[in-house]
């Protein structure tokens, strides 16, 4: 996932796009940004400054709808089988477009034959944090601890199958190491297992846990993104900092229902790329902890495809069951 500059975005905005931005037709009423978890989370936060954006541009409400269940399954269900008009959009993630897939036998929709990719719009990066009793400071001192004592270590997730203990069982193959997972119900226990000492690591998102890393409560080693996080420069990404290639972290883009005309798919595109790439809209999001992305359809296609084919290397290689 890369960010384009500015100039790249100017251009695109000047091709086909933007002749979509300038037709009358699309919208002509207010547009529905479903989101499959609850109000106050990350992923809400994220939409609802998206939507405000979207809303100045195209001069509608964009109403954000809360359906919360599943795992993101009803939200994404739902715009899978509205209307396809793009006046009702899903924020999807890697949870329903690349996990969900993998992990599960059935769903009542398929990630890409049911919707007609947007456009990507942020990235969460994962903050690697350590108990302060754990004798490492950096990735390459915990892959020699871990090698030294194989299954040994623990790791805390926000339950078997979500974005952090796969983004660990990553890591964990590509650096050849074995550690016992410790699955809980949600970030927040997983957090507070770790603060007790109960587990030694846990993926966070770098927002929630920098107060506890500030604090001297727990130690950060790394990010998980390609990229360093704004909120926390001095830390290394895994990549830099032993793992070469690696690169993990939530993501975010906006799906409508498969067969929505390309003109509104190209102007509802240009009006997220508008937003993305203002500075005000990037800042908000870096104080969110996360870093707006930007491109077109074809990327977002492209981008589910990968993720897919990774996650499922992630499943087979960590033997995961498919429920």
């Amino acid at each position: 996932m890369k960010t384009l500059p500015a100039s790249v975005v100017c251009a695109a905005l000047s091709t086909p796009a933007a002749g979509a931005l300038a037709q009358p037709a699309f919208p002509t009423k207010p547009i529905r940004l479903v989101i499959g978890f609850a109000p106050g989370g990350g992923t809400d936060v994220l939409a609802r400054a998206l939507g405000q954006q979207l809303g100045e541009t195209f001069g509608q409400a964009v109403t954000i709808d809360n359906r919360v269940g599943a795992g993101g399954i009803i939200a994404t269900d739902l715009v899978a089988k509205a209307p396809a008009d793009g006046y009702t959009l899903l924020v999807g993630s890697a949870a329903a477009f690349a996990i969900n897939p993998n992990l599960m036998a059935k769903l009542p929709y398929h990630p890409v034959k049911d919707f007609a990719p947007v456009g990507l719009f942020a990235t969460i990066s994962y903050a690697i944090v350590v108990h302060p009793s754990l004798p490492v400071r950096s990735v390459k001192e915990l892959i020699t601890l871990a090698k030294s004592k194989p299954g040994q270590l623990n790791y805390g997730s926000a339950g078997n199958g979500s974005s952090t203990h796969l983004a660990i069982e990553q890591l964990l193959a590509q650096a050849g190491i074995k550690m016992t997972h410790v699955p809980y119900k949600g970030n927040t226990p997983a957090m507070t297992a770790l603060l007790s000492g109960e587990v030694t690591m846990v993926f966070d998102p770098v927002l929630t846990s920098l107060p506890q890393v500030k604090a001297g409560r727990i130690r950060a080693i790394a990010v998980s993104t390609a990229k360093r996080s704004a909120l926390l420069p001095d830390v290394p990404s895994v990549a830099e900092a032993g793992v070469p290639g690696y690169e993990s972290g939530n993501w975010f883009g906006i799906f409508a229902p498969a067969g929505t005309p390309r003109a509104v798919v190209d102007r509802l595109n240009g009006a997220i790329n508008k937003a993305m790439a203002s500075g005000e809209m990037r800042s908000r999001l870096q104080s969110q902890g996360a870093d707006p992305l930007l491109g077109t359809p074809e990327d977002l296609a492209r981008h589910v495809e990968r993720e897919l084919a990774k996650v499922a290397k992630i499943v087979r290689d960590a033997g995961l069951k498919i429920e």
